[in-house]
């Protein structure tokens, strides 16, 4: 019955219904950017890609289960998708970044404001994991950046994922009141085994630095599919805004 109601009840398409499959097809597999325009011609979001025919082949098919309800109504409002080519990552990188903060797209959290540059700290200590919003590298605290205004949700996703990773059991849901949402301030301290803690500090020091994603490091043992969904969201993000910040300090360098 499960794998009927697979074939009845495929995920919508809605790119794929109005631009056609030839759109997708003819993508190049080059980095660049890409823009989001609604039936008004308005830009709804800026994204970069890597590959933009791997980027941009992955909104085909709106999947409720792996994707945020945000993206699933962006995918909806979207008309037409314009891109350019750029001559590698990072100059992709400096394009998105330009187009954020003149464009400023409805959808888009991160890079469409000049805040102040801070950045994101974490540490452990022996009675927990710490991490931190700070307004300077200080010793003591592995950190990343600087970043501006992004800097704030990246704090709150790896409060989830940290969460989520020592806490399988009471979930998202038991978490302190306020805390997905953001509402424990910009410092935090998780207390649990020293050990996984340990091994968590150097996964993220790992991907900040190297960008080398730990999967055993990282994945809860969870089987709830919203918290799956969440914890892909959230990994996505953290792994694609520490993945920026490494390549705007190297071509400062």
């Amino acid at each position: 019955m499960e794998s009927m109601q697979k074939r009845f009840w495929a995920d919508d398409q809605p790119l794929v219904e109005r631009l056609g499959r030839d759109f997708f097809r003819q993508l190049p597999e080059r980095p660049g950017v890409y823009l989001m325009h609604s039936p008004a011609d308005i830009v709804l979001y800026v994204g970069k890609a890597k590959s933009l025919r791997h980027r941009l082949g992955s909104y085909r098919v709106a999947n409720p289960e792996r994707m945020a309800r945000r993206t699933l109504k962006l995918l909806q409002l979207v008309t037409k998708i314009a891109w350019e080519e750029c001559a590698d990552e990072a100059a992709a990188l400096r394009r998105e970044s330009e187009l954020l903060l003149s464009l400023k797209p409805r959808f888009n959290r991160a890079g469409v404001w000049q805040g102040p540059e801070r950045f994101l700290g974490w540490r452990v200590e022996a009675d927990g994991f710490e991490v931190a919003v700070l307004e300077k590298s200080e010793p003591g605290w592995n950190c990343a950046g600087p970043f501006r205004g992004k800097v704030v949700h990246l704090h709150r996703a790896l409060v989830r994922l940290f969460w989520l990773r020592c806490y399988p059991d009471q979930g998202l849901a038991g978490m302190p009141s306020g805390w997905f949402d953001g509402l424990h301030g910009l410092h935090v301290k998780l207390r649990y085994r020293h050990d996984l803690l340990t091994r968590c500090n150097d996964g993220l020091l790992r991907l900040a630095s190297d960008g080398v994603l730990e999967l055993d490091v990282w994945v809860p043992e969870t089987r709830r599919p919203f918290e799956k969904a969440a914890w892909e969201e959230d990994m996505e993000f953290v792994s694609k805004h520490l993945a920026r910040a490494r390549m705007l300090t190297e071509t400062k360098s």
